[in-house]
Formats: C-alpha cells, sequence, structure tokens
C-alpha cells in the first residue's frame, strides 16, 4: 500500500474538517470535492458563493454537498471577533480585529482556532506569509517549539520514502532551532509510518572539516540528542554519509543512522530547498509538501504553482496531522 493510501485509510470516516480559504479557486475545488465524495475528510469552502457557483458550472462542478461560509453573513463572526481580540491580548483592537478577520486566512485560522475545523489549506493562490502569519499569530507553536519550519514528504519511485526540512520557512536557524527541527521532522516521519533516523547534514561528517557552519549542525545534533534522547539521530553528516552504507561505515562507522538515514535535516534554507528540488527534478522523486511543523494546529501551505492532485494529497496529510493531535 502506497503512503496515500494509507493515509486515506486512517482518515476515512472521522469527519475531520479542513477549511479551505481559497473556495473559489478551480484546483482547490475540485480537490475537496472529490475528498468529499470519498467520504475523507468535510471541507469548509470560503469565498462568495455566487463566484464558487460560477467556478462549478465552468468545470462542471456538484458543489451541492460542500459547506460554503461567505465570511461577512457568518452569523458567529462577532463571536470569532471576540476571540480574536482575547487571542491578540491587546495587539489588536476590536475594529481592527473585523478587518482582519474579513480576509479569509485569518477568518479560517480563527475557525481552527474555535474548533470549528480541525485544520486548514491554503496557498494555491495566496504566498507562504498569508498563510503562515495568521497561524503564527493566533494558533502559535507548541511548547518547546520556538519557531514553525516546513518539511517536505519524498517518495521515490519504487517506494521509498523520506522527509527533508526546513525547505520553506526559516531561512538560517540557530543550534537550538535547528535540534527543534530535527525533533519535529522526526515526529511528522512517524504520520507517514517512517522509523525516522535523523542525519543532521553539513559539507563535514564527524568533524571532518573545521568551519564554523559545521560546528553549528554540530551543536544542533547535540542539543536535539538532549531534547529526544531516545531519537536515532547523528551528526554532523555529508549526505552521502548519511545514506550510502559503504561511506557510512567509513565516515562514520559508529553512528546508529550513517548510511540508512531517512529523514534529512538541512543547515539552512538554501542548502534544503536546493537538496529536495535537485531530488525531485533530476531523482524523479515525487515532493509533497511543504508541511507545516510545530504548530498547536495543523496549518498547510500550498505551493501557489500546485494541481488539483497536490491539493488533494496535502489536504490528506493536513487530515492526518489533525488526527495524531
Amino acid at each position: 500500500m502506497n503512503i496515500i493510501e494509507s493515509i486515506k485509510e486512517k482518515v476515512a470516516g472521522k469527519n475531520m474538517k479542513i477549511v479551505f480559504p481559497e473556495g473559489e479557486d478551480k484546483r482547490v475545488l475540485g480537490a475537496a470535492i472529490k475528498l468529499k465524495n470519498e467520504g475523507l475528510i468535510e471541507p469548509i469552502m470560503l469565498g462568495d458563493i455566487e463566484e464558487i457557483k460560477k467556478t462549478a458550472k465552468e468545470n462542471s462542478f456538484d458543489i451541492s454537498k460542500l459547506q460554503i461560509i461567505e465570511i461577512e453573513k457568518y452569523d458567529e463572526f462577532d463571536a470569532l471577533v471576540d476571540a480574536f481580540v482575547e487571542r491578540r491580548k491587546g495587539k489588536a483592537t476590536r475594529e481592527q480585529a473585523v478587518e482582519m478577520l474579513k480576509t479569509v486566512n485569518y477568518f479560517g485560522t480563527m475557525l481552527v482556532y474555535t474548533g470549528k475545523a480541525d485544520g486548514l489549506v491554503s496557498g494555491a493562490v495566496f504566498s507562504t506569509g498569508d498563510t503562515v502569519r495568521p497561524a503564527l499569530q493566533i494558533i502559535k507553536t507548541r511548547p518547546g517549539v520556538s519557531r514553525t519550519s516546513g518539511a517536505m514528504l519524498m517518495l521515490g519511485q519504487n517506494g521509498e520514502k523520506y522527509m527533508f526540512a526546513d525547505i520553506a520557512i526559516n531561512i538560517t536557524l540557530e543550534p537550538q532551532e535547528l535540534a527543534e527541527v530535527a525533533v519535529e521532522t522526526a515526529k511528522t516521519a512517524r504520520i507517514f509510518d517512517i522509523d525516522p533516523k535523523v542525519a543532521m547534514l553539513s559539507f563535514s561528517t564527524m568533524g571532518s572539516a573545521k568551519h564554523e557552519l559545521a560546528e553549528r549542525v554540530a551543536e544542533a545534533t547535540k542539543i536535539a540528542k538532549e531534547l529526544a534522547p531516545d531519537l536515532a539521530l547523528d551528526g554532523e553528516m555529508q549526505f552521502d554519509a548519511a545514506v550510502a552504507p559503504e561511506v557510512g561505515a567509513k565516515k562514520a562507522p559508529n553512528s546508529p543512522v550513517a548510511g540508512k538515514a531517512n529523514v534529512f535535516v538541512f543547515p539552512d534554507l538554501q542548502a534544503g530547498n536546493i537538496g529536495y528540488k535537485i531530488a525531485q527534478r533530476l531523482g524523479g522523486y515525487e515532493a509533497i509538501g511543504p508541511i507545516l511543523q510545530g504548530l498547536n494546529m495543523p496549518i498547510s501551505d500550498l505551493s501557489r504553482g500546485s494541481n488539483e492532485e497536490d491539493i488533494y494529497k496535502l489536504s490528506l496529510i493536513t487530515a492526518a496531522q489533525a488526527l495524531e493531535k
């Protein structure tokens, strides 16, 4: 069974409610209808009902089973505004809150925060900032996690499964933050039935190169081991030492993960973003994500180049994250 079929089995019949702020978009609407018809999630579409009907008509979509919310006609809008003002603790006046909640990402995030939805999927139209900013202000990170991060599930043509992080959010990270990303990515890996073996990547393996950048990864490794002493994790480590058994045996003979790593934590965003795109474009791996990690409730950020199938899959992952909560 492939990973998506496995996730379908986990979420089917659980009635997980996922809110889609971009309900007027053809790709989003098509994915939501498919998810609803297959009994996998309960979509909540945000947008202008007439625009959604127009998109549905143009694409021969049946939207009769979907819940659609027009923000300014929502009966509990005032209650959401009050909850937002309370959550922001003086950082927004009520008047400011009203205007902010008229925007679909803030409104949708408040539905998640107040328990009216289990997760949110956005980003097919909006930027990462537009999706992540409300999440950080309202949902916030879990205790012990100072920053959210983005992981990518990489699926090979022969059934290989890997996690790459951080590939989406933080340009640079301090050792403590990098250690937290490693622990959070291991947790994400378990959602996909991956037994995490975490490699903290660098251009150096176990001190083979002396440089501040390698030392930062070594320090992050030390902290991560303290945060999660039972986790199979090691570094700093070059990529070949992490994945090739013969190289791992030579460069890191006493490592519990060298040569068999399946979770890769990159030293910065530049390396992570380049790394996953090389695997995707030259290695033929399917990249699913970014999957946002470290938040109290699941918020997912699509690529604006996403197609309907991408949205369908990330919505399933978001529902699976919600189940884990």
